[in-house]
């Protein structure tokens, strides 16, 4: 498939590439596209938890949810990273 992008969105893929973490077009739309899959599932999982919090859900404690993300990236508790 050709494709010809807006000029705006050419040069953020242009600068993508330029960066050395692509090494071509298809790499920043393939990473692009899971990037915005995973947000589709985010936000579903959001929405999904705010009708359950609404049905009566007493959720999760946010101890937990801090464990489980502690765990799922490989983090001590007490350690501190920055959001890039």
């Amino acid at each position: 498939m050709s494709y010809q992008f807006p000029p705006d969105v050419e040069r953020a893929v242009e600068a993508w590439k330029a960066s050395g973490r692509y090494g071509s077009t298809d790499d920043v739309l393939r990473d692009a596209l899971q990037a915005l899959s995973e947000q589709d599932d985010d936000l579903k999982a959001v929405r999904e938890a705010v009708a359950a919090l609404r049905a009566g859900d007493p959720g999760v404690p946010v101890a937990k949810v801090f464990e489980k993300l502690r765990k799922k990236h490989g983090l001590r508790n007490g350690d501190v990273t920055s959001a890039s």
